[in-house]
């Protein structure tokens, strides 16, 4: 702790009148018990503080004095701009010039706790984004708000009231803008190529309830999907981007990419319905380090297992029961691509055209450790199966092109192994089969593994090296294929160089193309930009 406060005939003044502003009396109002009480408490501070110097601090919380530059004035100071929480000076100002004792601090926090509080009271606005700094600021600051008593007694009650009341219908904006510098090519063909491109993504997430979520999705780009000629195979498409994106005939038109609701029902359900909702934002996916197409990695083949959640349906509904801690269970039904669920003619709609219905098993032994096991039955196109990272070569004239129902089963799982390192991973297997062409089917594997090493050089930084094997055609029909399995490795560099801007450098490396020896090996390298806002 601390050796003493302020002296008294410096902290006295601000004490009383934040203390006086903090019970909802004014300055010019207070009374001579008013201002013994006061004294009293700060008699009781002062002598709680008589302990000796400590050395180098590692947290605000070990400061004698809040300065202006502290996170947590700069916290309570947007607290006190917003709520108008702190109005004891002359001038009916909060003076972030100078630095405030940890005692004033605590008086004024509490000041803003109970305007908060008020403005709930009278159904006002107080956004969740405050009751978190809040709730920051009291932990950081506990030893000081216990030592003040009674004027800020229950303080985890009346958090929780302000948790559970405060709700205003709003609709926030948030938008993503991705530049990236692309050059791909493959061993000997001279075909390199270098591109420099972009994905914008503008959300709007509405809230009616304070704890359920209508989001709304713009996006644009010009982000090509990577295509390596293989001899006299079809092109492969294993080489594909996280963050591939192309709208419109000559790209950057703005489409609408997401529509859905979800909302929690009760303390075990959760539920989501919407038109434009793949499974990716359902199911939990058990990589938290790659998944993102902003920040995690830089191919389409290591974001997350590819046999569960990139199958086909947008439009339909979700649904979550949570047994308790450890257990939970996911489900979904989708329908259509490309707006066909919402297509009359016959082919399309929700039930006579590709869909996918799947359930996933969660299991959460410890804080530490996560993983699920899923299957997802699907209709679509053959090329679509496995995340369209399929070996379209492979696939050959029996099955490329035609559509057919699939039975996919995964499992994946996350290990966080130390603060500094985690392991992510998964195996998938898909069973292709063409309704309409006796014994026409095909076997699909799967199986990758991502080591992230986090804070590497900065806090947030994040290292990932990956690899794995790329979806692998084990037979197509009544023949059975063999030949060399298709591999990717991937390593890659997520560096924040502010909160809002990080950028990732990497490369990643497609060997045996299309499962086989004989295609080049497919090299692509990224820069990519993230500006979020």
């Amino acid at each position: 702790m601390f050796k003493s406060v302020k002296s008294y005939s410096i902290a006295t003044p601000a004490i009383i009148a934040l203390a006086m502003v903090a019970n909802g009396v004014s300055t010019n109002s207070a009374n001579a018990n008013e201002i013994a009480n006061t004294n009293s408490s700060l008699e009781q501070i002062s002598e709680y503080n008589q302990t000796q110097p400590m050395g180098q601090v590692t947290s605000v919380s070990q400061l004698r004095d809040v300065s202006p530059t502290d996170w947590a004035f700069e916290a309570l100071r947007s607290l006190v701009e917003r709520y108008g929480c702190i109005v004891g000076y002359p001038d009916r100002t909060f003076r972030g010039n100078r630095a405030l004792s940890r005692y004033e601090f605590a008086a004024g926090l509490n000041a803003c706790m109970q305007q908060m509080e008020r403005l709930i009271a009278a159904s006002e606005a107080v956004t969740r984004e405050d009751i978190e700094k809040l709730k920051r600021l009291m932990a950081e600051f506990e030893t000081e708000l216990a030592a003040l008593g009674a004027r800020v007694d229950n303080l985890e009650g009346r958090v929780a009231f302000l948790e559970d009341h405060q709700f205003s219908t709003t609709t926030k904006l948030k938008g993503e803008v991705i530049m990236a510098f692309t050059g791909f090519g493959s061993n000997s063909q001279g075909n390199d190529q270098f591109t420099l491109s972009d994905r914008v993504r503008l959300t709007l997430d509405t809230s009616f309830t304070g704890k359920d979520r209508l989001r709304t999705r713009l996006a644009a780009g010009n982000v090509p999907r990577i295509r390596t000629q293989t001899g006299n195979q079809a092109a492969s498409t294993q080489a594909r981007l996280n963050f591939e994106q192309f709208t419109g005939g000559t790209g950057n038109d703005v489409i609408l990419d997401r529509v859905y609701y979800t909302t929690p029902i009760g303390d075990k359900f959760k539920f989501w319905v919407g038109t434009a909702m793949p499974s990716e934002d359902i199911y939990e996916t058990f990589s938290p380090y790659t998944e993102s197409s902003g920040t995690g990695s830089l191919s389409r083949a290591l974001r997350f297992n590819p046999v569960l959640y990139r199958n086909s349906g947008e439009a339909g509904i979700g649904v979550k029961y949570k047994f308790n801690k450890t257990f939970d269970v996911t489900a979904s039904y989708l329908a259509g691509n490309n707006n066909s669920a919402a297509n009359p003619n016959q082919g399309n709609g929700l039930f006579n055209g590709v869909y996918s219905a799947g359930v996933q098993f969660g299991i959460h032994p410890s804080k530490n450790l996560d993983f699920g096991i899923g299957y997802m039955f699907a209709y679509d196109n053959a090329n679509n199966v496995g995340g369209g990272l399929t070996p379209l070569g492979a696939l050959n004239n029996q099955l490329r092109g035609v559509f057919v129902e699939s039975n996919n089963v995964g499992i994946q799982g996350n290990w966080r192994i130390s603060p500094k390192f985690n392991v992510s991973g998964w195996g998938g297997y898909s069973d292709l089969n063409d309704p309409s062409r006796g014994g026409a089917n095909a076997d699909l594997w799967t199986f990758a593994l991502n080591l992230s090493m986090l804070d590497l050089l900065k806090e947030g930084a994040v290292l990932t090296v990956g690899g794995g094997m790329l979806p692998y055609i084990n037979d197509v029909g009544n023949a059975t294929l063999g030949g060399t399995t298709s591999w990717i490795v991937e390593g890659n560099y997520n560096y924040p160089v502010t909160d809002n801007i990080s950028i990732t450098p990497g490369v990643y490396a497609v060997f045996n193309p299309n499962q086989n020896s004989s295609n080049d090996t497919a090299v692509v390298g990224v820069i990519r930009s993230v500006f979020k806002f």
